[in-house]
């Protein structure tokens, strides 16, 4: 019996499923969940002591790897002054700046301790710059797990089949209208149907959480243009993609100016920290200054702000993203090239180190394609790719990350374990 399969047992007389956050029970894959004991760059080593080419990074916010020196040192000095304080801090203000110059939208940002409180708070202030209440999301985009967006979710959601929540009562939902990513006239139908209602229309720029799914062009240009017309706030929830594609993001690439922006995941370099920013106008509107109340016992404490500072920084070296990007573009091309040669249906989405395999179709672009998916193909790649050393998200509807610690000797191996899974699969 492995040391995995023992805790595992021990964990479930404890935690629900025997984890703190879905996903990580295996269930959508089978088998049970690898514990990890330690991480050193970009690989894992489990509790059996079995290594990994890690290509979760803690679902994302690793962009550096496991334990950089500088994040580890910088930490360490931290923590020797105290863990948190409760009371502002300098560091807070270093961070904010970051994010304000990195970000083209920003004017203004608060801090949190998690995504779901950044995506909560947005879409209070939303509600309370508007004076209206509802709000237009996008089936198959995950926006943390706060009742009013827990309405076809991606995700954990997703992979369990269960796209909605029990315990959210129907007059929350009832406030979300669900329109269909990469479907501009879907959003302009509710827009139209209801003008003064609707505060704010909440997007993905670059979804992962149906997989990765990349935006049609002129698609996030097209709801800029929507939600002015019609005086709606634009919320670009940039959790996943926020310093990950780009070092302003997604509204980076795609010259789009949202009112709102969720940051998560790599500005807090693995400790638990996010931020919503935006313009000074409805950001002012935020307690103590405005009527929107919002606060939190650890947002900005010292050991977060300070992970985050240190990746910020190491991100900011010449040429961190055109780094990524080549590997990246390695990692789909030798992806592609070994689908096309085993001859199973499959599809790869990619956009600089983020990267999804879809089996059993050939072009996923929204919620409806993903969920086409052959989900038990994906589990036995999965297994084949563990069996090879490979550590990829345990579901078909996540995306992998690779950081700026894998190199091309690495990239090499998991598209050699890849070519073997693939042929396996045509069995």
């Amino acid at each position: 019996m492995s040391m995995s399969h023992k805790l595992f047992l021990e964990a479930q007389k404890y935690l629900p499923g025997g984890v703190n956050s879905p996903v990580r029970a295996w269930r959508a894959v089978g088998g049970d969940p690898l514990f990890i004991q330690r991480g050193r760059g970009c690989r894992v080593i489990d509790a059996d002591g079995q290594e990994y080419i890690d290509y979760v990074g803690s679902w994302g916010p690793l962009i550096v790897g496991h334990a950089h020196s500088q994040v580890v040192r910088a930490l360490g000095e931290t923590l020797k002054r105290g863990t948190s304080f409760g009371a502002p801090t300098p560091r807070e203000i270093e961070l904010a700046k970051i994010l304000v110059e990195a970000v083209p939208s920003l004017e203004k940002v608060r801090l949190t301790s998690s995504g779901t409180e950044a995506a909560m708070t947005a879409l209070r202030l939303a509600r309370g710059y508007t004076g209206r209440t509802k709000i237009i999301k996008f089936a198959g985009c995950y926006h943390g797990h706060s009742d009013a967006l827990l309405v076809r979710a991606g995700s954990g959601a997703l992979t369990f089949s269960t796209p909605d929540s029990a315990g959210v009562p129907e007059a929350f939902a009832s406030q979300t209208l669900v329109a269909e990513y990469n479907d501009l006239a879907s959003v302009e139908v509710y827009l139209k149907a209801e003008p003064a209602a609707i505060a704010a229309v909440i997007v993905e720029p670059i979804p992962g959480n149906m997989g990765l799914v990349l935006p049609k062009p002129d698609f996030l240009a097209g709801l800029r243009s929507l939600t002015r017309a019609y005086g709606v706030v634009l919320i670009f929830d940039e959790v996943i993609s926020g310093f990950r594609v780009a070092r302003g993001g997604a509204q980076e690439i795609y010259g789009i100016d949202p009112d709102l922006t969720c940051l998560g995941k790599v500005i807090g370099g693995g400790l638990p920290l996010a931020a919503v920013g935006g313009k000074r106008a409805i950001m002012d509107l935020l307690s103590p200054l405005g009527p929107v109340y919002q606060a939190g016992t650890l947002s900005g404490n010292p050991l977060a702000v300070t992970a985050g500072i240190e990746t910020l920084k190491l991100m900011g070296s010449p040429g961190a993203y055109a780094r990524l990007n080549e590997l990246g573009s390695l990692m789909a091309e030798g992806l592609r090239a070994a689908i096309q040669d085993s001859g199973i249906v499959a599809c790869v989405n990619q956009l600089g180190s983020m990267f999804t395999v879809f089996f059993g179709v050939d072009q996923v672009q929204d919620y409806a394609t993903a969920t086409r998916s052959d989900t038990q193909l994906f589990a036995r790649y999965f297994q084949g790719m563990i069996d090879r050393g490979i550590y990829l998200p345990p579901s078909q509807f996540e995306t992998a990350f690779i950081s700026l610690v894998h190199g091309e000797a690495e990239i090499e191996e998991t598209l050699a374990a890849a070519k073997q899974v693939f042929l396996s699969l045509r069995s």
